[in-house]
């Protein structure tokens, strides 16, 4: 049984609200976005000396940071088979290493600074239960992994040992993390104010006028102006600079969490489709389990409760449960090649840089992109920026073949949203319902919540003009083209979009 509003099992423990911005300021970096990445960043360039402001559209640690299965390993899923063919086996083994070095820097924060953030390490497995050709993906991974030198490989005994229906194939990656994000990002927060750094939260960023200093406009109406500008919202709000909307796939995944009994020790990913992810907490002597999938383009599915219904029959099936404490749903950003766009936005902007595309595994990544961004304002060298770098332009016949695939879907949508009929008027919204209805002859994005109060907004996405769509798990109106995301009362949850869908009452 899942109760009726999605909520996240890290966001428990939300700390107190700091102020917005209330003047227009001066820094020597600005970041935008308190995640994992941004909050890295910040705390690297003050423990460097330089005068930092962390800037925050909501509450730091709120987005996705806040909503994901909160594992950090450099396994990816079935990734490393890939990258040796298409880079080649040396940033195969560079993308490996980052991400290592990740899981290193975390484990000496957490002991540097006495971070309670229920850190644990566990093996990473993949498995594949149901195809034949999912298995001999595996076997490939393996044979990846032994020409990577990474420690692990086979572990189909080893994994029917542990979980409780058979699998075909199973790969382990040993030593990796498990944690809790929200308490690790508190305590990286709390040494970054000791250290003089300002943040500021509910303070939506809404443009950049490129210049010397740069200056961020926000919807407070104050001004943020500095020499180097770190955006770091997860998908970039100003991402016609360098064209970020067009070089990326928006999904969205979700959760269930729930109190257990037994379950093993471990983390685990399934290769086959649907797949599955699963990992634990203790929590008071007890194991609270998640199980996480049912992935799809973000606003292209209309039934989203479909998704955690799936997840707890999954749960239930297989681990006797039928009670739920949380649930939620994330967003990911997929990169033409998987590998993250991490470092300077373009060529014309040295001192802008983006963080963004973690492909899912943002937990580790997001490490890598605050320090790399880090050691490049600084001017420190650093193995790995080649690898990650935003402008990297020698595209492989797979990278174009994607971009080809991905603008036209969005071209797809766009035009159905425009010639789709709305067949519902406000009079036929039943409660806790929303749809896009025809108002006057206009389509208009409708919602009427449990106490029969009806919310009219404009339908179009402000980004771009697609057609938004209902998703009635978060009761979001979510855009089918690139997953901005907004309130039943048209603000802003999630962009690239940074303006509100206008009113329509």
């Amino acid at each position: 049984m899942l109760h009726d509003f999605p909520k996240s099992y890290w966001r428990d423990v939300a700390g107190e609200k700091t102020a917005s911005l209330q003047a227009d300021i001066q820094t020597d970096v600005a970041v935008v976005g308190a995640g994992i990445a941004g909050v890295v960043a910040a705390l690297e360039l003050a423990e460097r000396g330089r005068n930092v402001v962390l800037i925050e559209a909501a509450e730091f640690g709120s987005g996705a940071t806040g909503y994901t299965t909160a594992k950090v390993s450099a396994q990816h899923g079935l990734v490393y088979a890939e990258l040796i063919k298409t880079l080649g086996e040396e940033k195969a083994k560079l993308y490996y290493e980052a991400n290592m070095d990740a899981l290193h820097y975390l484990a000496d924060q957490v002991e540097q600074h006495q971070i309670d953030c229920d850190l644990e390490r566990q093996h990473a497995y993949m498995y594949s239960d149901a195809s034949s050709s999912s298995a001999k993906l595996l076997e490939k991974e393996d044979e990846a992994y032994a020409k990577l030198g990474i420690d692990g490989g086979d572990a189909t005994d080893e994994v029917n040992g542990l979980l409780p229906y058979e699998v075909k194939k199973a790969t382990v990656m040993r030593d990796q993390l498990q944690f809790h994000p929200v308490k690790y990002l508190q305590g990286l927060m709390k040494r970054f104010l000791e250290l003089g750094g300002t943040l500021y939260e509910m303070t939506r960023v809404t443009k950049i006028e490129y210049g010397t200093p740069h200056v961020l406009s926000t919807l407070t109406g104050h001004t943020v102006s500095a020499r180097d500008v770190v955006v770091a919202t997860h998908f970039p709000f100003n991402d016609f600079k360098g064209l970020y909307f067009a070089k990326m796939e928006i999904e969205r995944s979700y959760v269930v969490a729930a109190e257990v009994d037994q379950f093993p020790e471990g983390m685990f990913i399934s290769v086959d489709s649907p797949g599955r992810s699963l990992r634990h907490i203790k929590r008071d002597g007890k194991k609270v389990a998640m199980f996480g999938g049912e992935n799809h383009l973000s606003g292209h599915k209309e039934e989203t409760k479909k998704c955690y219904e799936h997840l707890g029959e999954f749960a239930e099936r297989h681990f006797g449960v039928d009670e739920f404490t949380h649930h939620w749903s994330a967003q990911d950003m997929i990169t033409l090649d998987k590998v993250p766009y991490i470092g300077r936005m373009t060529n014309d902007t040295p001192h802008v840089y983006v963080a963004t595309g973690f492909s899912k595994w943002g937990m580790s990544q997001g490490i890598v992109a605050g320090r790399l961004i880090a050691d490049l304002i600084t001017s420190q060298p650093n193995r790995y920026e080649d690898l990650y770098d935003p402008t990297r332009s020698k595209w492989k016949l797979s990278d174009a073949a994607r971009f080809v695939k991905t603008n036209a879907d969005v071209a797809k949508e766009f035009v159905k949203g425009k010639v789709k009929r709305a067949d519902k008027t406000v009079d036929d919204l039943g409660f806790d319902e929303g749809a896009i209805v025809n108002r006057n002859g206009e389509h208009v994005a409708a919602y009427r919540d449990p106490d029969g109060n009806v919310s009219l907004v404009g339908s179009n996405c402000t980004h771009m003009g697609c057609t938004v769509n209902w998703n009635n798990a978060e009761r979001s109106w979510d855009c089918p083209c690139h997953g901005s995301r907004f309130k039943p009362n048209g603000e802003v949850i999630e962009g690239p979009a940074v303006k509100s869908l206008p009113p329509k009452n």
